[in-house]
């Protein structure tokens, strides 16, 4: 669940393990329990709740364990009780992180995050320490082949959205946090396919990284995203294809 960026998509593409795909469940069960007890139980009425719900279907989990996940967010089954918490960093080449996660463990998962930073050429910081050079903003992600620009500026940016841009194999498509489900109603109406939609942290300006600061910031990126407590991340660098494809090769 990591932040929209060329290395989430890298990543994405290197094909889902079983314990991957275990880790995904983890993490989209705390997000469907943390919403349910936030919001409530009925998804019609909690578009947090729905957006979980659908992220989970799309990794194929099984329908029960979507509604006992429910369940014990509404309070229909006991459970474990999550909270909030957002973590920031520091990495090679000046970068800049943002983590999202969810744990029944403050102190544990503190711990565990400014290990993961240390292990990887990073410093987890205090308040403040990146949060600045990111906006918050809402997002949706479509395939590709789902959509022609001209499709993105006659029903998305009509919709209501800022912007878009070309993620690889996806459009990302950029609005105000206010507007999201009204870009999202309105792509579905003109018949484009939403593959995902959410509100994440934005970069406001990216860091080009090349050699070995590009392999470092990717690895401590990575590193973050398979911690069962994390649930996205955000990073304000950008790698080029040319140099993605060399570290491919190498």
């Amino acid at each position: 669940m990591s932040g929209h960026s060329k290395w989430a998509t890298i990543k994405h593409k290197k094909g889902a393990t079983d314990a991957k795909r275990g880790k995904m469940f983890t993490k989209l069960i705390k997000e469907i329990t943390v919403a349910a007890r936030m919001g409530g139980g009925d998804a019609s009425g909690n578009p947090r709740l729905r957006k979980a719900i659908a992220d989970a279907k799309g990794y194929q989990m099984p329908a029960d364990t979507i509604t006992r996940a429910v369940k014990r967010g509404s309070g229909e089954l006991e459970g474990v009780d999550y909270e909030e918490i957002i973590y920031e960093g520091t990495g090679p080449g000046g970068t800049l992180y943002v983590v999202e996660a969810l744990t029944d463990n403050r102190n544990r998962t503190v711990a565990e995050i400014r290990k993961v930073f240390e292990k990887n050429n990073g410093v987890l910081g205090g308040g403040s320490t990146a949060m600045w050079a990111f906006e918050r903003k809402g997002t949706v992600g479509i395939v590709k082949e789902d959509a022609t620009e001209d499709q993105l500026m006659e029903i998305a940016v009509g919709g209501g959205a800022d912007d878009y841009q070309d993620n690889g194999d996806e459009w990302q498509v950029v609005c105000e946090v206010a507007a999201l489900e009204g870009v999202v109603k309105s792509l579905e109406e003109g018949k484009v396919k939403v593959k995902s939609s959410g509100i994440a942290f934005l970069p406001k300006t990216k860091k080009l990284l090349a050699g070995r600061d590009a392999e470092v910031a990717m690895n401590l990126a990575d590193a973050l995203d398979d911690h069962d407590d994390v649930q996205h991340v955000y990073a304000d660098f950008d790698v080029s294809d040319e140099e993605l494809a060399k570290m491919a090769e190498g």
